[in-house]
């Protein structure tokens, strides 16, 4: 299964949408690098689907990239269907490890206040970082075992 990096997002806090910067570094066993959510436990990187903005859009839901607090927005891969301990590879060597589906969501966070619903805790991904690098907007992602 391969896709492609749509968008690469970071924030200064936590619990608020992310900027897309369009290019970052990856520190190995940390996230992006001037992320809020660097270094945080087994959720390094967060990643969530184009087509789960897009439902969201269905919904008359003004959204942008970042807007759910996503590190990198993806296209073409079907990121709930992906075991955890999945590998991905983005770009030139950037790997990654899945290490949860979804993720409780925070009661009252910005997002969720903002935007009225939110997509991240039933369809988001979070990873490690097995291997740092630099990630690129149009990179693609790959399925890797």
């Amino acid at each position: 299964m391969k896709g492609k990096i749509l968008s690469v997002n970071i924030s200064k806090d936590k619990g608020e949408k992310k900027t897309n910067i369009g290019r970052c570094k990856l520190l190995e066993a940390k996230g992006l690098e001037g992320d809020a959510h660097a270094g945080f436990m087994h959720r390094q990187v967060s990643l969530l689907a184009i087509e789960s903005i897009e439902k969201m859009r269905q919904k008359g839901i003004n959204i942008e990239y970042g807007d759910f607090a996503e590190n990198l927005t993806v296209e073409g891969i079907d990121l709930v269907s992906l075991p955890v301990g999945t590998k991905l590879r983005v770009g030139e060597g950037v790997m990654l490890r899945v290490t949860q589906i979804g993720k409780q969501c925070h009661k009252g966070c910005a997002i969720f206040q903002q935007v009225g619903d939110c997509v991240m805790p039933r369809e988001g991904i979070f990873a490690e970082v097995l291997t740092g690098g630099i990630v690129n907007t149009g990179d693609d992602i790959e399925v890797i075992g």
